[in-house]
């Protein structure tokens, strides 16, 4: 029986250095061999989707932690902010004194003074991964400095937390958009974002399923993060990795080795896709 199979990116298909594992690549490859469709799921835009990623050969991808969705080619589903929501993060941002990037499909936009201020910030997100440091436009390879910041095609914003205090007002002062954090949790947490309100990655399958005519019943995630959960839960196999956080962990069906330890080729070995 073919499989529906959904992969976050960022800590499951690559390690929190950006490496892609051969033991991946090869996994999926064999997987689609044997029948299987596999789509990576991802809080990324399209325009942070590289190469690399593509050429593993793919059937398909979720974006945006939900808002965007494309199967084979063919865009099922974007949904973005809207012109009047992005130009009102914006100027409020600025008001705070809060740098940020916007996350389009048609690239990443920083604000004037996001490489300076983001550098202590990426350092710190390098350092709570045990990865080397690395400076903005090494995390970030295509971001674009000094582009419009007034958007209509902008799928998240991402802003730098000075305090928790910031992501509680941003709560309360944007109540038509989805406000997170990431980065860690909490106090901890190094950034807050604004998304589209009412999406998440488990709603996004849906649309993969209806298009496929497909079966909930053939579906398998991966994941590592908080943002992670509502897939695991709605999909019939979740697997968390063994670099994932514990609340991932307790939920998931099963916990596989970490990216490094080629957990995501051990885990298609156990569950027969390979």
């Amino acid at each position: 029986m073919s499989k529906i199979i959904f992969i976050d990116v960022d800590g499951t298909l690559v390690n929190y250095e950006n490496v892609l594992p051969d033991s991946a690549v090869e996994a999926i490859q064999s997987a689609r061999s044997n029948g299987h469709k596999v789509y990576i799921s991802t809080g990324r835009s399209k325009a942070e989707v590289y190469a690399n990623i593509w050429d593993i050969g793919l059937d398909g991808m979720i974006g945006g932690n939900g808002a965007y969705v494309e199967s084979g080619g063919e865009v099922l589903l974007h949904q973005t902010l809207t012109a009047a929501q992005c130009k009102r993060i914006v100027d409020w941002l600025n008001l705070r004194g809060l740098e940020f990037y916007l996350e389009s499909n048609g690239g990443l936009f920083a604000s004037g003074n996001f490489e300076t201020r983001g550098a202590a910030t990426i350092r710190e997100y390098c350092a709570r991964k045990n990865r080397e440091p690395a400076s903005v436009r090494d995390i970030f390879p295509d971001m674009i400095f000094g582009g419009e910041l007034y958007r209509s095609d902008v799928n998240k914003v991402s802003f730098i937390l000075d305090t928790c205090e910031d992501y509680l007002q941003a709560a309360k002062d944007f109540p038509d958009c989805k406000v997170g954090t990431w980065g860690g949790a909490g106090e901890t947490a190094l950034f807050g974002d604004f998304g589209v309100k009412d999406i998440d990655k488990a709603r996004a399958i849906d649309f993969v399923l209806n298009h496929l005519r497909g079966d909930k019943a053939d579906t398998i995630a991966f994941g590592d993060a908080t943002v992670d959960i509502p897939m695991l839960e709605y999909c019939a196999v979740g697997v968390a990795m063994g670099n994932g956080g514990d609340e991932i962990k307790k939920i998931a069906d099963f916990v596989t080795d970490s990216v490094d330890e080629d957990g995501l080729r051990n885990a298609f070995i156990k569950l027969g896709l390979i």
